[in-house]
């Protein structure tokens, strides 16, 4: 698929969870992503040498002493992270011309697979035969014409001749057999004009809903963008070859050489039989957690954007571009975000990314899907339009999805991918209780949507909060959170295998090991890990001599946690080992690698141009990267790769960080075609094994969290960092309504009647009743994204 960004003046989606440090505030603290070794010794500037004391990880890490736009940007703001627009920002237009923002045996539990049924047994012995494999019955066929030279001594097979030969009709002898078998072919007519129609109408439909655990046993089956009458000819299913027709018209032929098949029936919108690949379990099966391997891609950029529209040089987050969008009514004002979200990422992502091989999606979605409040200058809403299509999709092409919820109301690491570049606001400062009650409020409305029968099938990992602050927020308040978060979501699901999702917590950057052991007995929870290594300090070694760094460094600590805690997976990594790129870093802040980076005094190691002009790569750059991204898959285990692709610059055209880009990899030949290639590239890293514990995938013993843990993670907090005592700190009263997702539409016609099918109401659990958490009127707040002030008054609790 190409990858043109239909609209010439936006670059969309720099990879944002590109990790970096926090601010040089209050709450300064040097948080890297996983620094890791390279496997050999590469050379280094002598300058290297002069770098300060190590960072706890023993890598040389430079200080961090954060000013970004000093004149706007108030104290103890965090650094951004995303590829950020640096096009622009050099007054004298000398912008530097650089890229940026982008089997071995399996081991793995196979699924059924139709590739292994019987019917392909007919398949030419030979499997280069010219119909290679595939299976064909066509009488007009040349080996089945008399005089075509082709008989049963040609490579052609043998089997349908002898079938036909087994089956020989025989032949009728006398009139009255002739009028006896005309009565019989006639009443067999009848019967099946009869009895087909009834079969598609009732029995089909019926017996699809009750094969279909996801779907309301008594749900209508409609779509509200397809029409016509029951009894018409519809393709509901395919395999790799077969055409897809899209919700527009348009049709695009499905590629899947892995035995996955794709299903969307117009009157059965919520039929769960679609299945990635023959390895993977379909949807209307079990994903067996722990022993099933997540392969998986982020869709960053999408419904949660950062800095890509160079037509507004000056936006440096979501906030600022939503705020330059509005004031540009002649050009559609925030109707433009939309624009983004139709053409970005569409359906035949979706297909190609279980062509890919990968059976996982992990979707950024920001608070704003579900509301914004006064101040806010985000998209409202429009979103979750499109979430909803993500569903539709991935159900319809057999993928799971991870909804990870990426920006928070007040910002949860100051970074701009999470709406605002900043402070940190929840759970820190005078407004962090306030924020994080809203938050859970949001956590709430969202795990009481996918937890419906609809979609628990579909969205089955929940990440709650990506990317906290853990270390100026504080473990403490951070668990505290975390266990609130726990029971709204199984108040909504309940507990045990089947009910919701799968509840995925970030580390916050604390490291694996300090959540060993944390919450045993914990229903279906999973830890979050993002190691990047491109963000400490830099170095010109060939992508070669990073071979085997992933299994000696990440391996280890994933092997660990999985006994440790649990369920564990990498929601982001990268190909990149170095920070070149436009954009990644942030707007106008330059880069690490070409020593002109802000903040700190950087060696200049070299150019960036030999990571980012793909267009040039040889041989041996393409192999060093497949050969990181495989050790990185083994290495990880269940994993995320971001991103899935990213625009074309609407200035040079091409996509300008390749090594950030599933899509371009498989384009270009430095991805592996297919991720199970990775299993033991690792070798003799002692890799996990499975089964996870019988708790951890909603087994025996699941939710009974012993006492004396829930005592220690009550809500909330009695202190925050950089506030103090929550009781003197403005907080929210729960006496709003809450705002209830809206489920899709799903209609279809027939005849003269149009029926629509049964959604959901978004709400799973009709006991939880509780209200919203909304402001006291007769109260005084700050700004939820104050940073650091002193608590308002009058203060009301």
């Amino acid at each position: 698929m190409d990858n043109q960004d239909p609209h010439p003046e936006i670059v969309v989606s720099p990879p944002t969870d590109t990790g970096m440090y926090p601010s040089n505030g209050a709450h300064s603290q040097d948080i890297p992503y996983d620094p890791l070794p390279l496997t050999q010794d590469p050379p280094r500037d002598t300058i290297y040498h002069d770098l300060p004391s190590p960072h706890a990880s023993g890598f040389d890490t430079p200080p961090v002493e954060m000013s970004y736009f000093s004149d706007t940007t108030p104290p103890g703001a965090a650094q951004p992270r995303f590829l950020g627009a640096a096009l622009y920002d050099d007054p004298t237009n000398n912008h530097r011309d650089s890229f940026a923002s982008q089997n071995t045996q399996n081991t793995f539990r196979t699924a059924p697979s139709v590739v292994n049924s019987s019917v392909y047994a007919l398949n030419p012995e030979n499997p280069e035969a010219e119909h290679s494999g595939a299976y064909h019955d066509d009488p007009h066929e040349p080996e089945y014409i008399p005089g075509s030279g082709r008989g049963a001594s040609s490579d052609s097979p043998r089997y349908l001749a002898e079938k036909r030969a087994a089956y020989t009709v025989p032949r009728l002898k006398s009139k009255r057999g002739l009028i006896i078998a005309g009565s019989i072919l006639a009443a067999v007519l009848v019967l099946v004009a009869v009895v087909v129609p009834i079969y598609f109408v009732v029995i089909k439909p019926k017996s699809s809903s009750s094969n279909n655990n996801s779907a309301s046993p008594s749900s209508p089956t409609s779509t509200s963008t397809s029409s016509g009458s029951p009894s018409s000819a519809v393709i509901v299913t395919g395999g790799d070859g077969s055409t897809v027709t899209t919700e527009d018209g348009t049709t695009f032929t499905y590629s899947n050489p892995f035995g996955g098949t794709w299903y969307w029936d117009p009157q059965n919108p919520f039929n769960n039989n679609a299945q990635a690949q023959s390895w993977t379990p379909p949807l209307n099966q079990t994903f067996q957690f722990g022993t099933d391997r997540i392969f998986g891609v982020n869709l960053g950029g999408w419904l949660t954007t950062e800095p890509f529209m160079q037509k507004y040089p000056s936006a440096i987050d979501e906030w600022t571009l939503s705020q330059y969008m509005a004031a540009d009514s002649s050009s559609g004002g925030l109707s433009q975000l939309e624009t983004h979200y139709q053409t970005f990422i569409t359906e035949q992502d979706f297909a190609e990314i279980a062509g890919a091989g990968l059976n996982f999606v992990r979707i950024p979605l920001p608070y704003w899907a579900i509301e914004v409040r006064s101040g806010e200058p985000f998209l409202p809403k429009t979103s979750w339009t499109y979430f909803l299509k993500a569903i539709q999709w991935a159900r319809k092409y057999g993928l799971r999805i991870n909804l990870d919820f990426h920006a928070l109301p007040g910002s949860q690491n100051g970074w701009n991918h999470s709406g605002k570049f900043g402070t940190v606001n929840v759970l820190y400062g005078p407004m962090g209780i306030a924020n994080a009650q809203r938050s859970l409020d949001y956590i709430r409305i969202i795990a009481e949507f996918i937890s419906q029968p609809e979609y628990k099938d579909v969205v089955v990992i929940f990440g709650i909060t990506n990317e906290p602050q853990g270390t100026p927020i504080g473990q403490d308040a951070l668990s505290r959170y975390y266990m609130q978060a726990y029971n709204y979501v199984r108040e909504a699901s309940g507990i045990g295998e089947g009910n919701g999702p799968f509840i995925s917590y970030h580390d916050g950057f604390l490291g694996l090991s300090k959540w060993a052991d944390w919450l045993p007995n914990a229903d279906r929870i999973a830890l979050d890990d993002h190691p990047y290594i491109c963000f400490d300090a830099q170095s010109s070694a060939p992508m070669s001599s990073y071979a085997q760094t992933p299994c000696t460094t990440w391996g280890g600590l994933m092997n660990t946690s999985m006994s440790a805690f649990g369920l564990t997976a990498a929601g982001e990594f990268s190909n990149a080992v170095t920070d070149c790129g436009l954009y990644v870093n942030g707007v106008g802040l330059g880069t690490r690698y070409e020593g002109n980076y802000t903040p700190g005094t950087w060696p200049v190691i070299g150019s960036c141009t030999p990571w980012t002009d793909w267009q040039n790569w040889d041989s041996t750059m393409k192999s060093g990267i497949q050969q990181f991204a495989l050790a990185s898959m083994d290495a990880l285990q269940n994993w995320f790769f971001w991103t899935w692709k990213i625009g074309n610059s609407s200035t040079s055209g091409v996509v300008e960080s390749p090594q950030w880009s599933y899509q371009l990899g498989l384009q270009n030949g430095w991805m592996p075609k297919d991720p199970r290639a990775a299993s033991g590239t690792c070798a003799n890293q002692g890799l996990w094994s499975p089964p996870l514990q019988a708790w951890q995938t909603g087994g025996a013993g699941a939710g009974q969290i012993p006492a004396t843990v829930t005592a220690s993670y009550t809500w909330p907090p009695a202190t925050i960092s950089n506030a103090g005592a929550v009781s003197s700190l403005p907080s929210y009263t729960p006496t709003g309504t809450v705002a209830t997702l809206p489920p899709p539409t799903f209609t279809y016609s027939s005849g003269s009647s149009v029926t629509t099918a049964k959604a959901g109401n978004g709400w799973q659990n009709p006991s939880d009743t509780a209200s919203g958490m909304v402001a006291i009127a007769t109260c005084s707040y700050l700004n939820p994204w104050v940073g650091t002030a002193a608590a308002p008054s009058p203060l009301c609790s």
